[in-house]
């Protein structure tokens, strides 16, 4: 409960992460998201004692709505996200149409797309919630991110481990 309450201290202790999640919400999409590098490198750099880093490359908004999984719901709202703030580099998906992508069974939230992540540490995402909240979803646990262990999920340590092994050298995760 401890490092739940850490990462809702500092994300919305963050101006710029804050506004984001403002902007998220403002579209209204169902079971709505920022997750993987926006929480995962807030955390990181709060543990190494460093002033929180500038977003990176792109800002990762997941979504969950069976009834509109053609890709052009996400375009819509990605270039809505665009005109609000051009100067990030936004990615919105819808959770439920992603699994065939990537070859998994069908998601049932974005809860349970998380699961299917690459690796444990990114599997962390945020919302505004009620009250103007931080709400956090971290469907396989805070442990990994709050420890500095890049693991991978299930399906990335057999099947899907190439990927999982290309992933970790290019992120350069251990340098950085």
């Amino acid at each position: 409960m401890e490092n739940l309450s850490v990462v809702q201290q500092i994300i919305s202790g963050d101006p710029i992460r804050w506004r984001l999640l403002h902007l998220v919400h403002f579209l209204g999409l169902p079971d709505c998201w920022i997750g993987a590098g926006f929480v995962r490198n807030a955390i990181w750099d709060h543990l190494h004692g460093r002033n929180v880093s500038p977003l990176s490359t792109d800002v990762d908004v997941i979504w969950f709505d069976p009834q509109r999984c053609a890709a052009s719901y996400d375009h819509a709202a990605q270039a809505a996200l665009q005109q609000l703030d051009p100067t990030v580099q936004w990615s919105v998906k819808n959770q439920a149409r992603m699994h065939t992508r990537n070859g998994d069974r069908p998601y049932l939230s974005s809860n349970d797309a998380m699961r299917y992540w690459p690796e444990t540490a990114t599997a962390v995402a945020v919302r505004l919630g009620p009250g103007d909240t931080c709400e956090v979803a971290a469907p396989l646990g805070l442990d990994d991110l709050f420890r500095l262990i890049i693991r991978p999920t299930p399906r990335f340590s057999t099947e899907k481990l190439d990927i999982f092994q290309d992933r970790f050298s290019a992120k350069n995760w251990l340098a950085t």
